[in-house]
């Protein structure tokens, strides 16, 4: 470049700012810039800043996933270039694949376990029945019994009274 363009070019940074580059889109339809490291007009060294302006511009609408791994990435300056299509395409076919083997291996591991419960050589995981609620005055039962129920296995709170509880105050 000869001395008069880099002057323009120059004096253009000065007065006007920097211009953002295009660097790519996603395939989401969101555009990604990034404006170059450049000098302010105080003289400081501005460093290089990477953004995207996204297709919904309601940014509350947003949410995980709708910006592909890759660009992310590239715009939290963990990668230096830009992905490329190709690159996108294949790690998104690689994460589908892992997903299904995940998925392969789960249900084998429900098959294994079916078998070694029905063998014997597991434990089953043990399942609670609620048959009612502690506030409950009867659980089920119609009408609470004279007399005293003391085994633990059919004991229900409620299901007991005294004989007579008028006789032991008179005593």
């Amino acid at each position: 470049m000869s001395r008069a363009w880099q002057a323009l070019r120059a004096l253009r940074l000065r007065l006007l700012g920097p211009t953002k580059e295009f660097v790519g889109t996603d395939q989401f339809g969101n555009k990604y810039y990034r404006v170059p490291k450049h000098e302010s007009r105080a003289g400081q060294m501005i460093p290089e800043r990477r953004f995207v302006e996204a297709v919904n511009q309601q940014h509350y609408l947003y949410e995980m996933g709708d910006f592909p791994v890759e660009w992310e990435a590239w715009i939290r300056k963990k990668r230096n270039d830009p992905p490329t299509i190709e690159e996108i395409l294949r790690n998104e076919s690689y994460r589908e694949e892992m997903k299904q083997k995940i998925k392969d291996v789960a249900e084998k591991d429900k098959l294994l376990q079916a078998k070694e419960y029905k063998a014997g050589l597991v434990a089953e995981p043990v399942r609670t029945h609620v048959k009612g609620h502690a506030s409950a005055p009867y659980y089920g039962k119609q009408e609470p019994s004279q007399d005293p129920t003391s085994t633990a296995n059919t004991f229900q709170p409620g299901s007991w009274m005294p004989p007579d509880s008028s006789s032991s105050q008179n005593k």
